[in-house]
């Protein structure tokens, strides 16, 4: 294992994975209180402190083992969720689709932030590749945080929103895998399934998406 390499990686990924995270999180806290749950926003989750977010094992330790144990073929980590009481909205199966969106949405919107700055560095003749990377990286983190996320199974947030689009019967059905959600997503991530079926076309889409809104920045720049 190249030791030179893993400290590089974890340079250039270490704001654009922080910043991913921590927004990401803020964003559902945002949300909730906006629909009517004051619940994270009481625990003082509601914030852009990174620490508030972190989890010790799904963040830092996961990432690393699965790093190390894999030589960086695959890496899979965690935030410490937002606690939402769904109950506590106003219109609980109505509003739990806005919360739920409300984290992809905001790694959507900083996965084009780091676009600009990628295509702004470009324009101004940068060519310290630290920087390039770096915004590559935001762009790659929170396009994969996007299509992980919305990922149709609870808890995901996909899930969520899938429970909050569904007719009532069908909804209580989905919910009732949210126990073994984790796991059942951590299979399919194993078998490829998730990759294949899933993150590879709707990142590709995302990516569409986001040179398109770029296009002009570009050609302004160039």
């Amino acid at each position: 294992m190249d030791i030179a390499h893993l400290i590089q990686t974890v340079v250039l990924y270490a704001l654009p994975v922080l910043f991913a995270i921590t927004v990401h999180e803020a964003a559902h806290g945002y949300a909730a209180r906006h629909f009517g749950d004051n619940t994270a926003y009481v625990l003082g989750r509601i914030t852009l402190n990174p620490l508030k977010h972190i989890d010790p094992m799904g963040t830092l330790l996961m990432p690393l083992l699965l790093y190390f144990a894999t030589s960086g073929a695959f890496l899979f980590g965690y935030a410490k969720p937002v606690p939402v009481r769904f109950g506590n909205l106003r219109n609980p199966k109505r509003d739990m689709i806005w919360v739920a969106l409300a984290g992809p949405a905001a790694n959507l919107l900083q996965a084009l932030l780091w676009g600009v700055a990628l295509v702004m560095l470009r324009g101004a003749g940068v060519t310290e590749p630290f920087f390039l990377k770096m915004a590559q990286g935001g762009v790659l983190v929170n396009v994969v945080m996007f299509a992980f996320n919305l990922f149709p199974l609870p808890p995901l947030d996909g899930g969520r929103i899938l429970v909050g689009l569904l007719p009532y019967r069908q909804a209580a059905l989905v919910s009732r895998v949210e126990p073994w959600g984790f796991f059942i997503v951590m299979g399919l991530v194993i078998a490829g399934v998730v990759s294949s079926l899933w993150m590879q076309p709707l990142m590709a889409l995302t990516y569409g998406l986001l040179d398109i809104i770029l296009a002009p920045l570009a050609m302004l720049f160039n």
